[in-house]
């Protein structure tokens, strides 16, 4: 399977190849020199926090020490 590099240096991944990686339009993936190569995988995406902690005893402990602060303040 070859492609021709174009004018601004981009090539098209095969389809094949995009579909067996699970890559599709929009997605990062990552290049690097393996010896005479180039490589290339999909990029990992760091995990979502957005909603880790709720319920947990931290989020209890952080929003006690916000009300704290705010009760000080106003106090002052």
């Amino acid at each position: 399977m070859t492609h021709r590099v174009g004018p601004k240096g981009q090539v098209v991944i095969p389809k094949e190849l995009r579909d067996e990686l699970g890559i599709e339009p929009g997605d990062e993936v990552s290049f690097w020199r393996h010896g005479d190569h180039v490589a290339v995988r999909p990029a990992v995406r760091p995990e979502s926090l957005r909603g880790r902690f709720k319920g947990s005893e931290l989020t209890a402990e952080l929003e006690a020490e916000r009300r704290a602060d705010r009760e000080r303040d106003r106090s002052t």
